[in-house]
């Protein structure tokens, strides 16, 4: 068997090594396709790789296994941990968004498209962490660049969003003189972590 000049310059171990820590940050399946063109190796060579982390990861007794999709690997929990991974995430899921989140989705939700300068300036303070959490619970997206210097990023509410909301549209957002919404019920209802 021929190895690729590539696979054979690489150091011992530093492929399982790479492979893991791209998996690992990946989270989803990795084509194999993929990995060979950023490793500059073969697929075969890939396969060679992931033969080698799977063992390793035996070996050692981790709580990660390597699972083999079709023609994609992905770093997955071993169902002896399936269950204390899942209470975790069902704890995640339910913490209720902060009232900060919530105001600044209501500044999103009310003028959209607007950028992060703009929530920064109705609520006068860094909104960077905020706008993170929202974007991460698909509450709000990317939907554009502001025309303007800087070139800053615009932000308007998702599908999701309507969804947590029990909204058609934005069209069935409260107005000025309408009922308000309760804070503490929205922000239960969207099943966010806390920002």
């Amino acid at each position: 068997m021929e190895f690729s000049l590539k696979f054979v310059s690489y150091e011992k171990g530093y492929l399982v090594n790479a492979m893991e820590a791209v998996l690992f940050a990946g989270g989803e399946p990795v084509e194999a396709e993929k990995l060979a063109a950023l490793f500059e190796i073969t697929k075969m060579e890939v396969a060679l790789v992931a033969e080698e982390l799977q063992e390793r990861l035996k070996k050692k007794d981790s709580s990660f296994e390597l699972c083999i999709l079709e023609n994609a690997y992905q770093l997955c929990t071993k169902a002896a941990y399936g269950d204390t991974v899942q209470k975790f995430l069902e704890i995640k899921r339910t913490a209720p968004i902060s009232k900060a989140a919530l105001e600044a989705l209501a500044i999103v939700a009310y003028k959209q498209p607007v950028t992060k300068g703009y929530i920064e300036q109705v609520r006068g303070v860094d909104c960077s962490g905020i706008v993170n959490t929202l974007l991460q619970r698909e509450l709000i997206c990317e939907c554009g660049r502001l025309d303007a210097p800087g070139r800053p990023i615009l932000y308007e509410t998702t599908a999701n969003f309507l969804r947590c909301f029990g909204l058609r549209s934005l069209k069935e957002l409260p107005g000025d003189n309408s009922v308000q919404l309760d804070l503490k019920e929205a922000a239960g209802s969207i099943g966010a972590d806390s920002v």
